[in-house]
């Protein structure tokens, strides 16, 4: 059993290292300090926003952002080294990889999309819908985007 006294230097200890080592401090990210970006044409179909990104340093390797699609608007079909996760914050959307049904998706809804899925997500036709995206670099990449999806294929089939 820990004494107090050990506890108040173990956690004098800790806040001493915190404020020693500045690479290994806590940093917040104030909401609306980042610039949105449009959606690349490359990237995307329809009005894409994508906005709050943000890289871990090394070693970590987790990044994201807040995307927000106009409805009807959606990614390309892509994959990541590492998956992805999605979290749906509002609206309502679409998710399909590659071979299979497209799932609906919509407020609260998380999605995990394994390493080397090809798919493809976005909002529904009626709605807009955003979503938190989280991966993961490998070897410099976190996403390889493919071609775009058709009409046809947010409609419904895969070609």
């Amino acid at each position: 059993m820990r004494t107090k006294s050990a506890i108040t230097v173990a956690l004098a200890l800790s806040a001493t290292t915190a404020f020693a080592e500045p690479d290994r401090a806590v940093s917040v990210t104030r909401a609306g300090s980042q610039v949105p970006t449009k959606g690349s044409p490359d990237n995307f179909t329809g009005a894409v926003k994508v906005e709050s990104r943000f890289q871990a340093t090394p070693p970590a390797r987790v990044g994201g952002g807040l995307v927000t699609f106009e409805p009807g608007a959606r990614t390309a079909w892509h994959t990541h080294p590492l998956g992805q996760i999605l979290i749906v914050t509002t609206g309502s959307g679409r998710v399909q990889h590659w071979g299979g049904e497209i799932q609906e998706i919509g407020l609260g809804d998380t999605v995990w999309i394994p390493p080397g899925v090809k798919h493809w997500h976005g909002a529904s036709p009626e709605a807009g819908m955003s979503h938190i995206a989280i991966s993961e670099v490998l070897d410099g990449k976190s996403v390889q985007w493919l071609e775009h999806v058709s009409d046809k294929q947010y409609g419904g089939s895969v070609d």
